[in-house]
Parts: structure tokens; sequence; C-alpha cells
């Protein structure tokens, strides 16, 4: 048997997992779809015809709008759904009408379902969402996984206090938790005691100095065997209560030393060590876990990153190493992050080139993994012919992973967009930002992607936006073959001296897509960065801070 490959994937997830994952082969799905109420506010259920509906609610700005495509997906899952599924979908769409909302459920139906398809028998899942859609996903969720597989409502206190002029401060994202059957995985995780509790409770010390907390050591209702017996003297009995353990159970507690008698001769009390609790169990509000700050050292710049401690606890709760993970809307990859750290394998999928993107980078800082050799990524182009098919398919997509390419991090299109979306972007399509004096003064390199004709005055014009930018070098990305006038406009420009690293780079390079595809590397200064980097991972153990 060939040894599992963690494996990224660029595509539409459902396509992904009809083609790619087999039946009941994942243990724990965790999915954080785009759609996000403190995001970009716009009304989401309007009319197709464009009247305002009574229902008003509010979305992520890249949703879903009701078109031919919703229509056949609508079709799709009617005809072809379980039944309890079609009738299910069918009495939402009577309830709401035909608007943006109904598009993304129905996005998120036909997920659901490949997704309870692949999850195993003693599988979990995740769905990490708002207010603004946990109440239709709920009945989504519950039609495809059976209400008696509902486990929790689980509240995620995302933020601090916010001020609004007419409703409660939203501070919280719900996420729904359901497994496919009751023989599921479930290793019960803790919380630390708030200190003024130990305070309070924990207040004795042996003469060794571990701390306890003393216990009734009777309890009321009918005795069992010795428990009513008469022990030490003390009638339990005729305090209409009984000991909770027999009495040759009693004898061994104070032969061990775990029998408190108190000096004024009261009770005897039973002795709980406070070295031999976990701590509380988790309850279904997370209350401890903030998000990510603007100063936080995992924090890489992507809008909706998670914590990895959140993430870690879903996973450490829902499935032991080995287990795979899957996330099927992975973003910048922190759920594929915890995976790792906490040695589950995984699955990662996006539809942008960006975020896969992101994600090589954070497993090779954080771990030190390396494309092809630790992981697999499917989908990305392999030869000049497939790059030069996505750049006609899509010019921002490909753009998007031309720039990866080389590390660069892109400063046009939207991040959370399925399609790019041209900015002002001055000939500047990515960025490289590298340190390398004394000072630690950020310096950059400009980058730009070409998909079509190339010419000698795309050098002079990038020389020019170097220079502009007040740039360090340049490398330019081509489809097409770079003519010898083009290589001799680059030869032109010079060199660029590093101060900190003693050595001349060439300040403009070029690089066709064959090239890099092949292993070419720029030239640059060893130490630079793309997102900011979320710092090197240690297993089971904490994060360790990158040189950043």
């Amino acid at each position: 048997m060939n040894e599992w490959k963690n494996k990224l994937y660029y595509g539409d997830n459902l396509a992904v997992m009809r083609e790619y994952l087999p039946k009941e082969s994942v243990d724990l799905i965790y999915l954080d779809p785009p759609f996000n109420s403190n995001r970009n506010y716009n009304v989401l259920f309007k009319e197709s015809g464009g009247q305002d509906s009574q229902a008003q609610i509010v979305a992520f700005k890249d949703t879903w709008q009701w078109d031919r495509t919703s229509e056949r997906a609508y079709a799709d899952l009617i005809l072809c759904a379980p039944a309890q599924v079609a009738k299910m979908i069918g009495a939402i769409r009577d309830f709401i009408g035909i608007n943006p909302m109904m598009a993304y459920l129905m996005m998120m139906t036909a997920r659901l379902l490949e997704l309870r398809r692949v999850l195993k028998p003693t599988g979990s899942l995740y769905l990490h969402c708002d207010p603004t859609a946990s109440h239709y996903l709920r009945i989504v969720l519950d039609t495809i996984f059976g209400v008696e597989n509902f486990r929790n409502e689980i509240i995620w206190k995302r933020t601090s206090a916010h001020s609004s002029a007419n409703r409660y401060g939203a501070i919280h994202d719900v996420i729904l938790f359901y497994t496919k059957t009751d023989r599921f995985c479930w290793n019960r995780q803790y919380t630390p005691y708030d200190p003024e509790y130990l305070k309070k409770f924990y207040r004795h010390t042996d003469e060794d100095g571990r701390r306890y907390r003393v216990s009734d050591l009777t309890a009321a209702g009918i005795s069992n065997g010795s428990s009513g017996e008469v022990w030490r003297g003390i009638d339990v009995a005729g305090k209409r209560v009984h000991w909770k353990f027999g009495i040759d159970t009693l004898e061994k507690l104070d032969k061990q030393g775990r029998i408190y008698w108190p000096p004024k001769g009261t009770m005897p009390a039973y002795k709980r060590y406070l070295d031999e609790v976990k701590g509380i169990a988790l309850q279904d509000i997370f209350s401890d876990i903030p998000p990510i700050g603007a100063q936080a050292k995992e924090r890489m710049g992507y809008p909706t990153q998670k914590p990895v401690a959140l993430l870690e606890r879903m996973i450490s709760a829902s499935s032991n190493p080995g287990d795979m993970v899957l996330d099927p809307f992975c973003g910048c990859g922190t759920a594929v992050a915890a995976a790792q750290k906490l040695n589950r394998r995984w699955i990662g999928v996006d539809i942008t080139h960006l975020a896969v993107a992101l994600q090589k980078y954070r497993l090779k800082e954080g771990f030190g993994l390396i494309e092809k050799k630790d992981y697999e990524v499917i989908g990305e182009p392999k030869d000049a012919a497939s790059a030069g098919q996505l750049a006609k398919d899509d010019r921002y997509q490909f753009q998007w992973w031309a720039l990866s390419l080389v590390q660069a991090k892109p400063v046009s299109g939207e991040i959370e967009s399925k399609k790019g979306k041209k900015g002002r972007d001055r000939g500047v399509d990515g960025v490289i930002t590298f340190i390398d004096d004394d000072m630690h003064k950020a310096k950059r390199i400009i980058v730009q992607v070409k998909s079509g004709k190339v010419r000698p005055s795309d050098i002079r014009d990038l020389n020019g936006v170097i220079g502009r930018e007040k740039a360090a070098m340049g490398i330019f990305i081509t489809l097409e073959e770079p003519s010898r006038d083009m290589s001799a406009e680059a030869a032109s420009a010079g060199y660029y001296f590093s101060p900190g690293w003693q050595k001349e780079y060439p300040k403009v390079q070029i690089f066709t897509i064959e090239d890099l595809i092949s292993g070419k590397t720029a030239d640059m200064p060893p130490i630079h960065a793309t997102f900011k980097k979320s710092g090197r991972e240690s297993l089971n153990n904490g994060t360790q801070n990158g040189f950043w």
C-alpha cells in the first residue's frame, strides 16, 4: 500500500469530493463557508424582481445570486436528492422565495449531502457560521444528518463588546456540531479552573504539599450493602443518609489518607486532590479563545482567519492521531495547520489559487513541509499548456497562481472572491518583502504577470514602476518565451546591491511559467516574506516564534 500523503485541492469542493473522495473515508469535517454577516453588510433577502422582502438579512459580499445555475441545482436536488431533502428544500423555497439566501442554501445542501457521504460512521462535522444563517442551516443539517445526530450548537465569543444603536451587540459565531451516527469519536475536553475558585475551594494542603478540597462522604437515598452501617461510631442511618462507599472502602480510603477528620470531631469528609482533576468539562459556550488580534503572532492577513486554538479544540475532541480531517472551504488553512500540529492526516480544498498558495506558504513556514515531498497539490497547472488554459479561463486566477510560484503577495483582486476583480494596481501585480540591512528596513520586489503578448517595452515599464515605487528589484513572469531584446532590456537595468548579504542581485529578472514549474527560483535575498508569518509550529506543543 502506498503511503498516504496529505492533499490540497484547487477547485470546487463539490466536484473534488465527487471525483476524489471515497465513501466513508473521513473522520472529521470542519467547514467555514464564505458567509459571515460581520463583513460588508448588504441585504440578502431581496426578491428576484428587485423589491425588498419583509425579512431583512445581511451577508458576506461574495455570497450568492439566484441564476440559471441555481435553478439547475434546485432541479437536481428535487429530482435526485433523497425524498426528505427534496421536500425540505422545496419547503424552504416556498417560505423564503427566490433570493441570494436561497442560492446559498442550495449550494450548502448539495455539499452537505456529499460531506455526509464521505464521513465515516464514527465521524463528526462542525459547521462554522453566524446567526444570520445558522437557523436555516440547522434545518438542512437536521434533514441530512438526522435530528437525533445533532449534538451541540456551540457559541464562540469571537470579539469583545460592540456598540449598536438599535440592537444588542453581535459578538458571537455559531458552530453546529453533528455526528453521522451515535457511535462517534469523543474525547472530552477540559478548561482550567478559575484561580478564585481554586483559592476558595482547594484551600487545604497535606503535609506533602498537595492541595485538596473536602466533599461530603454521605448521600441521600437508599443505602447499598454496608453503606448504611455504623462506621467509627457514626450512625448515618439515624441521620437519614448513607455513606457514599461501603465500610471496607471507607477503611481503605482512610489508610490512604483520603479521609479528612475535622479537628472538632464532626462528620468526616472525602479529600479531592487538585492534581487529580482535569479541570472543568468543556461546555457549549467558548469564551476563552480570543479572536486573532492585529498583533497576534499567528495572524496572516487573511480576513476570515480563525484562531488555531479554536480548531485544535474541535479536532482534539472529535478525532484521534492518524485520523483524517477534511476542510472543504479551507481559506488560509487554519484547520489544515491544526490537523498537522495534532498529528492528524488532512485534506484541504479551496476554489481560489490564492488560498491554496497561502496554505503552501503556511505549511512551509510553520512545519517545514515541502510540496510533492510531504503533501500533494491537485488541480494546479502542471505545464505551460494547462497554465495557458487557466489564463484563458480566468485571468486573475492565473495571476494569483503565477504569483504563488515566486511567493509573492497579490495586490489586486478580492481575497474572498471566487473571481478576481481588477483594482488600481498601477503596474504592480504582486509584492515580495525582504529585510537585509542592519536597520531592519523592509524593502520590496515588484512582480508583474503577463498572460498575453510580451515585448521589450514591458520590461522598460517594469523598471519604471520599480523606480516609482522605490522598490529594490522586479520580477517579470510570462507565459511566452522572452525575446532577446527583452532579456537585453532586463540586463541593462543593472543590479541591486544587498548591504546585509554583501551581494549583487539582478535588478530585473524574467521567468517563464515553464521555468518556474521546472523549479527555477528568483535570485533574491534569502530572508523574505509573502504574508505575515504565523510562526514555527511545534507538534502537540504550542507555537514557536519564527524569525520575525
